[in-house]
């Protein structure tokens, strides 16, 4: 696949587009000054080949293109792949047109999306005659499998004006995530050195590796799992005897009989009591109920008892008193009869008269016969207090005697409510036990010695397969047939980089591509020398050529799935000033030095006879007739008039 040409088409749908014209096999040169659209070259052609988020600057170009379109050829046939201007940063809408060495590019009012990214990768994949496959990573790789396409062949395409003077990145992205191992994977593909059935076989051979270790793990399981029963089962029987399951079980035990006792453990029942924890409950409530109302009872009688004391006392300090006085009233029947009939008016001492007059004997003698009547009656109540005080007493004693009854019957009921708690307790500790004893006849009568004998096989089996697989993948030798296509590889570059007199290259042994580092390692007498140990641009841009150009030159003689161009952004950054508007116009740049590396290129593709297409953008405008005949645009003011990638009047 070369190409033939590019297209811009204006946003307001005018129909003519800007078409740049390219030469299939041979040396295209863009040449201009700066800032006139030339890297931009090199974005459109990887958007329109289908990358999904183009690279393109904010302005002009992103302000006045509506459509991109690059038309390639695979020999006889030809294709248009049109991409639209995403309206965010990316988009997967695509036009694709095939014909014969007829077809050309489209007017601009013919472009209709009519397909998507994945279409059109495809279709390019299938035209380069990319065998359509998916790459698996090694089993346990933390990376996703992808299909191997024109995606990755592209990247060994491109060489942009910050990536061809890298000294530490070889490859177009190869510093963005996941493109550097991308590469790693599918460059011995496109080498020749891997196809679909080894990357199937190593897949498989991983499959296989993981498959083993799984019939591994459980042939293990099932061996631990067989010499650890008998003792599981034994500790089991020993813990069945403790929790009362078993009894009398000898010293040292039989594993005949390991299994029967383990079934008379599971056959006993569960122990029960004859109440339960409700009823308990409901006695328990009836006798707290009962107490309380006996404690009750027994303050009442004990308020009543303190009310007779107290009227016991109260009547005997009464009838004391009574009979003071009673005692003091009878001195005055010493005095005789005629003591009634004196006057109370009348002291009788010296029988004056008296103002205050005295009772009289007659009041006294009546007053004493009233308290001898009261002390009478009041000594005849005292039998009745006396029978009321030992009724009183009789019913204490009576409620005294049923609360210690009660006590008693509380005490026992929270004696059987700990003993119900041990009860279920143990029947816990049961419940455990036979759970386990299940379990573990459960798992004894899964494993049998057959299943022992199957999964040994099994691991057999699949420890035959992985040495099969494995003689395969060392047959296939992936690694030692990627080495050497390097090494043929590097036939090339050396004797390339000594041309260029690149630095260590005239010493130097061999200078190579390492996969493993994604660089050019010169190998010198003193030892191996990476890119990253080379100093000057100059040297980094010079091994960044020879490497691509050997790369392209072993994938046209190989016929290897690749897209038969190489683009170049900027190769003689290096010998010019880093701002510069007309490379042309710098009169002490190494002159021979650039002619040298342009003059590579335009050997490579002479020797190619059409078969590789080298798209160069560059500042440099050499006087020779083989740079003239080979630049195709040349974007320096000419009649006054601006030139460039984007038309002056699309700007206006």
């Amino acid at each position: 696949m070369q190409l033939l040409a590019l297209a811009l088409y204006h946003r307001d749908g005018r129909p003519v587009p800007r078409v740049i014209r390219f030469r299939p096999g041979a040396l295209n040169i863009l040449t201009g000054e700066s800032e006139t659209g030339k890297s931009e070259v090199l974005d459109i052609v990887e958007y329109c080949l289908g990358r999904k988020k183009p690279n393109f600057p904010d302005e002009p170009i992103d302000q006045t293109v509506g459509w991109y379109a690059v038309l390639v050829t695979f020999g006889t046939t030809r294709m248009v792949l049109a991409r639209p201007r995403p309206a965010g940063d990316s988009t997967t809408k695509a036009m694709i047109r095939f014909g014969d060495d007829s077809l050309d590019l489209p007017r601009g009012d013919e472009l209709v999306a009519d397909a998507d990214v994945t279409a059109l990768r495809s279709q390019l994949s299938a035209r380069l005659g990319i065998e359509d496959f998916r790459f698996q990573p090694p089993t346990g790789a933390a990376r996703y499998p992808f299909d191997v396409s024109i995606a990755q062949a592209a990247l060994l395409c491109f060489q942009k004006q910050n990536e061809i003077a890298n000294q530490s990145a070889l490859f177009h992205r190869q510093s963005e995530n996941g493109i550097g191992q991308a590469i790693k994977d599918t460059l011995p593909y496109f080498l020749g050195a891997a196809g679909p059935e080894q990357a199937l076989r190593r897949h498989q051979l991983g499959e296989a590796l993981r498959e083993q270790r799984a019939a591994q793990r459980k042939f293990d399981d099932a061996l631990r799992r067989r010499d650890g029963i008998d003792t599981r089962q034994a500790a089991l029987l020993r813990l069945a005897e403790r929790e009362g399951l078993l009894r009398d079980l000898p010293p040292a035990l039989d594993p005949r009989q390991t299994q029967a006792l383990l079934d008379q453990a599971l056959s006993v029942l569960p122990l029960t009591t004859a109440d339960g924890p409700a009823d308990l409950q409901d006695r328990r409530q009836i006798l707290t109920q009962e107490r309380r109302e006996l404690r009750e009872r027994w303050q009442q009688l004990n308020d009543a008892l303190a009310m007779v004391d107290r009227w016991h006392e109260q009547g005997h300090a009464f009838t004391g008193e009574l009979h003071l006085q009673l005692d003091r009233l009878k001195t005055l029947d010493l005095l005789g009869p005629e003591v009634e009939d004196q006057s109370a008016d009348v002291c009788p001492m010296c029988a004056r008269p008296l103002d205050d007059p005295d009772p009289s004997a007659a009041d006294i003698i009546a007053l004493t016969r009233h308290l001898a009547d009261e002390l009478t009656h009041a000594e005849t109540l005292q039998p009745v207090r006396e029978e009321h005080r030992r009724s009183l007493e009789t019913q204490r004693d009576t409620v005294a005697e049923r609360l210690s009854i009660n006590g008693a019957q509380l005490k026992e009921i929270n004696a059987s409510d700990e003993r119900m708690r041990n009860l279920q307790d143990q029947q816990v500790r049961v419940a455990y036990v036979q759970g386990r004893i299940a379990q573990e006849r459960t798992a004894a009568g899964d494993l049998s010695d057959n299943d022992v004998r199957r999964l040994q096989n099994d691991l057999t089996l699949a420890q035959e397969r992985v040495e099969a697989l494995q003689e395969l993948v060392d047959e296939d030798d992936v690694t030692a047939e990627t080495e050497r296509r390097l090494t043929d590889i590097a036939t090339l570059m050396t004797p390339w980089a000594q041309r260029l007199s690149l630095g260590q290259a005239a010493t130097a042994q061999e200078v190579r591509i390492s996969l493993s580092q994604l660089n050019v390692v010169v190998r010198r007498p003193a030892g191996r020398l990476p890119l990253t140990r080379i100093g000057s641009a100059k040297n980094w841009i010079g091994y960044h050529l020879v490497a691509h150009l050997a790369l392209h030159t072993y994938f046209l003689r190989n016929h290897r799935p690749v897209p038969r161009f190489l683009m170049l952004d900027q190769p003689t950054q290096a010998f010019f000033p880093e701002k510069i508007r007309d490379a042309a116009t710098v009169e002490d740049a190494d002159w021979a030095a650039v002619t040298t590396y342009f003059k590579l290129l335009h050997d490579v593709a002479e020797e190619a006879e059409g078969g590789l297409q080298i798209i160069v953008c560059d500042h440099a405008n050499l006087p020779e007739d083989w740079f003239q005949d080979a630049v195709v645009e040349n974007w320096r003011p000419q009649d006054g008039r601006r030139r460039a990638l984007i038309p002056v009047d699309w700007l206006d």
